[in-house]
């Protein structure tokens, strides 16, 4: 299956950069280029793309515009990848972008060497439009996709049977941990603004994003929740009714520092090519929390979670996996359920639920 993509963006050198780059690649067709938002909505009725690459920032039309105008258009309408500036208004469009239904993002690269922004693309995009690519082959209906295969549409795939609630949790839950990627954005806002305003534990969250875009992602849950969202910061003591949300491009652990569980922000180096990690957070957490711990691994793109989980489990925690039908990627996940770690394995809607069931389940130690 080849991928058509359509390229739009302002920028001569961008639009030639990233026309390139998909151009070298055996599985995708550049179908065209479109200089703003105005001119792409009337190539894609022509040119029938199935991806966009989408500049935000464009004459006539930007890109938040055509993705509400792809909105309109239902189910047939392609997808689209964004390309971010690395700035705080940058950051606060993107975030409204996947509300809007964008598939993923890549931060443009910050440099003027032409050679170097190709070799950074190439790093960044081409793996989302991969991910793109698959999750198109299983709406599609499509066979073939293999092992590697992790990414599925919501609401598009029969969903496999959730795990029943078992009673006897090993440990009674003193904190929520969430790992996410791919679609996490939508995710989340899908999970923390249900929780209740007296919610008795804290929640800590990995998303796999640059920096600048996690304060975005956190400023937005927090104008939606009960809970108080925010960046999680070096220092700070955890506290019930908050969510911490790792910065980008840093680690997030949580250490014990005289039975206060204190987060520490740190630049250990990337596990698993993520920084912020999940397993990363996790790890610390069975340690932290003595394995007092609900984790939640919910859609993205690889297994980021599946070790961290493992540790977790052996130390006593709970493990929620999103199912299938409902992951933009069902990659994080499937890592945690085909390596049998989760107790409960449900659809989006269910999760903020199966929290709750959770921490207020009343177990032996």
């Amino acid at each position: 299956m080849v991928l058509k993509v359509l390229v739009v963006d302002d920028s001569v050198v961008y639009r030639s950069v990233v026309r390139n780059l998909l151009a070298s690649q055996p599985d995708i067709a550049v179908a065209g280029v479109a200089a703003n938002g105005l001119i792409a909505l009337n190539q894609i009725d022509v040119l029938q793309p199935d991806l966009l690459t989408l500049d935000f920032e464009m004459p006539e039309l930007d890109g938040l515009g055509v993705l509400r105008a792809l909105r309109e258009r239902g189910a047939q309408a392609p997808g689209a990848i964004m390309l971010s500036s690395f700035t705080r208004r940058g950051a606060r469009v993107t975030i409204e972008a996947l509300h809007l239904g964008a598939f993923d993002f890549v931060p443009k690269p910050e440099t003027s060497n032409l050679a170097e922004s190709r070799r950074v693309l190439a790093e960044t995009l081409l793996p989302k439009i991969e991910a793109f690519a698959q999750s198109r082959k299983l709406r599609n209906g499509a066979s073939g996709t293999g092992p590697k295969a992790d990414a599925s549409p919501a609401g598009k795939v029969p969903p496999p049977p959730s795990r029943p609630a078992v009673p006897g949790f090993r440990l009674q839950p003193q904190v929520v941990a969430i790992g996410v990627s791919t679609g996490g954005p939508e995710a989340l806002t899908h999970v923390i603004p249900q929780l209740p305003a007296d919610f008795p534990l804290p929640v800590l969250v990995v998303q796999h994003m640059p920096p600048v875009f996690t304060r975005s992602l956190a400023e937005d849950l927090d104008r939606r929740s009960r809970l108080h969202v925010c960046e999680a910061e070096d220092g700070q003591q955890v506290q019930p009714g908050w969510v911490y949300i790792a910065p980008g491009g840093k680690q997030m652990k949580v250490v014990s520092l005289t039975g206060t569980p204190t987060i520490r922000i740190t630049d250990d180096p990337p596990v698993k090519s993520c920084r912020p990690s999940v397993d990363y957070l996790f790890c610390s957490l069975a340690d932290a929390y003595q394995g007092r711990v609900l984790a939640v691994v919910m859609t993205g793109m690889g297994d980021d979670g599946a070790d961290g989980c493992q540790r977790l489990k052996a130390a006593g925690a709970t493990v929620v996996a999103q199912d299938r039908s409902t992951c933009v990627v069902w990659g994080m996940p499937r890592a945690v359920v085909e390596r049998n770690l989760a107790d409960f394995e449900v659809p989006l809607d269910e999760i903020p639920s199966t929290i709750l069931r959770c921490v207020r389940q009343k177990v032996l130690v």
